[in-house]
């Protein structure tokens, strides 16, 4: 299939897009040249708008360093021979310089925009033999500083989404290798359950079906026996299935803590709660949507801190999980995640509620059945 033309990376969103507005400001001053300065400017604009389209499809490649270079060489150009103004393109190089992985690359690149930003400064000093005033300075320093700092928070962002993407990869192995363990143990537990139960029984058919004509009364005894073993082993596999391991709320709990901690944001807990009243189906519910909304913070939130607050009254158990991100838009719809939350606590009738309050504030409500005088969930 051919490949639709794309102008940057589409996963980039409308950043990309929107950095172009500050080309509309070097395309402004050319029009203040004449002749073959203006065109040769105009040129390299051009040029310029050719390498920060390369930048974002040559990440992480050995081409990436060239066309970065290229980039700033067109910087120093302008900013020498055109106007010292025109150091302001420096902010689409020191965007790219924090996509440096590797910290030689990110110190050279830093260097040079150092040395891009600062050189033209002394030149035009020595040129006009004069100093920058007061004014000039004001307008100058505060936005150099930023430019010249700006490739650390880059770097430290594109770090913090590499660790995500890391936490994800390693929470998916880690479900599939419990998936896989979960298959091996209930293999061996059904092998050693009913492989000398079906055995046995196999014989016995065996023994029946030549009875049946030679000794019918000692068939029929053999075939009650069947039933009987038959039975025996129906039992054993309804116990394996009950038996069978499901997350328990303190389990999730453990998790939850470990997970959000692994991505820089602190965790409280409150709660005092004798999770054994609650049926395992109900505690395996409830564990799978803390954990979901635990992911949710990790993944979307920008949270520094979380907590998770569990309550049991009479009538019901309420959870609450809060955190201090950027909350929930009132007009967000709700994601697969929070859509799977709701369909497992519909089956134990079970309600789901998200507002902000400095941030977003998940609440579970689940109730509680009494029958014959005890409270069960």
């Amino acid at each position: 299939m051919k490949k639709s033309f794309s102008l940057f990376p589409r996963q980039m969103g409308f950043f990309p897009y929107i950095f172009l507005i500050y080309i509309a400001f070097p395309a402004f001053y050319l029009t203040k040249e004449t002749g073959m300065k203006q065109l040769l400017g105009y040129g390299m604009l051009l040029l310029f708008l050719v390498t920060y389209r390369q930048l974002y499809f040559l990440m992480g490649k050995r081409t990436f360093t060239s066309w970065l270079a290229v980039q700033m060489a067109i910087v120093f150009i302008f900013s020498i021979f055109y106007d010292i103004n025109y150091m302001f393109l420096g902010f689409f190089p020191a965007n790219f310089i924090g996509w440096y992985q590797n910290k030689t690359g990110f110190r050279r690149g830093l260097i040079s925009l150092v040395i891009v930003e600062i050189l033209p400064f002394i030149v035009h000093i020595i040129r006009t033999k004069t100093f920058f005033t007061p004014t000039e300075l004001i307008y100058f320093v505060p936005f150099l500083i930023i430019m010249l700092i700006s490739p650390f928070g880059i770097r430290s962002m594109n770090r913090r989404m590499e660790l995500e993407k890391k936490l994800d990869q390693a929470n998916q192995k880690i479900e599939e290798l419990v998936k896989r363990e979960e298959r091996v143990r209930i293999a061996r537990d059904l092998h050693d359950t009913l492989g000398h139960t079906l055995s046995l029984l196999t014989l016995k058919s065996q023994l029946v079906q030549r009875l049946t004509v030679v000794d019918p009364e000692r068939a029929r005894l053999e075939a009650r026996e069947m039933e009987t073993t038959s039975r025996a082993a129906l039992k054993q596999v309804r116990e394996l299935v009950t038996d069978m391991r499901t997350a328990t709320i303190a389990e999730e709990l453990l998790q939850v803590q470990q997970l959000v901690r692994a991505a820089g944001i602190t965790y409280q807990y409150e709660g005092a709660v004798d999770f054994s009243r609650i049926s395992p189906f109900t505690q395996n519910i409830i564990g799978m949507c803390v954990r979901e909304a635990a992911t949710n913070i990790v993944k979307h939130s920008r949270a520094t801190h979380c907590s998770i607050a569990i309550k049991l009254f009479s009538e019901k158990m309420n959870i609450v999980v809060r955190d201090d991100g950027m909350g929930v838009s009132s007009n967000q719809a709700f994601g697969n995640g929070l859509r799977g939350m709701e369909e497992r606590l519909a089956l134990v009738d079970g309600v789901l509620t998200l507002s902000n309050n400095n941030g977003a504030v998940l609440e579970l409500t689940v109730p509680i059945i009494k029958k014959a005088g005890s409270a069960a969930i």
